[in-house]
């Protein structure tokens, strides 16, 4: 496991999580130069992107469905991605992966998973009704 994924937990809908995406220090190109991307998988169904952002931090690229909720940001001097969640619906719930991109210094944020290349664990989310 080349990243770790962390914040996610137990809130109540209409509330907020931040998600944080850090590298484990097994990576062999520093963290800053990734694309990183952020999926989730619910129970029973296929895992799909959420958002993502340039190793630049430029425009990211959300998920139709978390578009003015969520807010992806990094912190290059951290290694670190963030996800802020805000909002959170009861179909938010699923587990969180963050995941680097398959080529340095990208200037396309995939969103499939084919183009990702390393994954954090996954950090649950649940939001009660």
């Amino acid at each position: 496991v080349q990243l770790q994924a962390s914040g996610g937990g137990l809130v109540q809908a209409g509330g907020s999580l931040r998600l944080s995406c850090t590298d484990s220090g097994t990576l062999k190109v520093p963290f800053s130069r990734y694309v990183i991307g952020w999926f989730r998988q619910a129970p029973g169904k296929g895992r799909e992107f959420v958002a993502g952002m340039h190793w630049n931090r430029g425009r990211p690229d959300y998920l139709d469905s978390v578009k003015g909720r969520f807010t992806i940001s990094r912190d290059n001097a951290k290694n670190t991605v963030y996800l802020q969640m805000n909002g959170l619906k009861p179909e938010d719930t699923a587990v969180y992966y963050c995941a680097a991109g398959r080529k340095i210094y990208s200037s396309t944020i995939y969103v499939t998973q084919d183009q990702y290349v390393y994954w954090g664990q996954g950090t649950q989310v649940t939001v009660s009704s």
